[in-house]
């Protein structure tokens, strides 16, 4: 394949190419939610569902010198949080050891973005990663919002986003999770995301 350069991108060498997948997709726009919810070094972070991205995010902030927390409602996705550098994972009805300075919200659902805020910190932020969310209930001001908290959407990502996270990437070094599938299994692979039982990422065999 001939592509333009200022379309393409140079992929860490130390991936093959069903492990690298999986970095160009969910691990750019996950740097960019990570960035955009403005978690620092010695901060508190919670990741409120656990997919392709979130399984990327959370060894990214662990080698940035951030605690994460992961909200998911998958036994199976908490273990898989812990394992790669989660503190602390459980459902968003659970409370951290810590409450938070920072969220990024994985989950395509209004609801869980309330319960990011309840467990925000006052100036603290909350990023919305979803392709895709139904409709955010009422929110209660001066129980949720209140303290100069923010929310804020993950739009895209940039070209600057993919090269710089492309470059960390083999230095942290993320490992990728991914169940592969031959293209013909591709209904049953949208199933098993739909139904919350895949590990870290799913990656189609073309």
């Amino acid at each position: 394949m001939i592509a333009k350069a200022g379309f393409a991108y140079q992929l860490p060498e130390d991936y093959d190419d069903f492990r690298a997948a999986p970095l160009l997709c969910a691990g750019i726009i996950g740097w960019r939610s990570l960035k955009l919810s403005g978690a620092k070094k010695g901060e508190t972070l919670g990741l409120f569902g656990f997919g392709a991205s979130a399984h990327i995010v959370v060894q990214t902030a662990r080698y940035l010198g951030i605690e994460v927390f992961v909200f998911s409602r998958s036994k199976e996705h908490q273990e898989l949080a812990k394992k790669l550098g989660a503190s602390w994972a459980g459902t968003a009805d659970q409370h951290p050891p810590r409450p938070l300075d920072r969220a990024i919200v994985f989950a395509p659902a209004g609801k869980v973005a309330l319960d990011a805020l309840r467990h925000l910190l006052k100036g603290g932020t909350v990023a919305i990663n979803a392709v895709y969310m139904d409709n955010i209930p009422e929110i209660d001001y001066n129980r949720l919002l209140s303290g100069e908290k923010t929310i804020r959407s993950v739009t895209n990502l940039t070209r600057r986003d993919a090269t710089e996270f492309l470059e960390l990437a083999p230095k942290i070094p993320v490992r990728t999770e991914v169940e592969i599938f031959e293209f013909n299994d591709l209904p049953k692979a949208l199933l098993l995301l739909k139904q919350g039982r895949i590990q870290g990422a799913a990656v189609l065999k073309i």
